[in-house]
């Protein structure tokens, strides 16, 4: 079950308070600023930023994630 427009308009990332963006494949939340993905398991957004996947410039998952 994709997340639900409404909440994804009244979330905003932890770290930078910024917007977040769904991901192609729906299963994790993006700060383009922070360079951060917040994953989404079991239909839940874990809004958590230690527990958040590094990106790279490219917004891929750096190596070290």
């Amino acid at each position: 079950m994709p997340i639900d427009k409404e909440l994804l308009d009244i979330l905003a990332c932890p770290k930078c308070k910024g917007d977040i963006y769904l991901t192609q494949d729906g299963n994790g939340l993006i700060c383009k600023v922070c360079r951060l993905m917040y994953e989404i398991k079991d239909d839940i957004p874990v809004m958590l930023i230690d527990e958040a996947i590094k990106l790279d410039e490219n917004l891929k998952p750096t190596k070290a994630s």
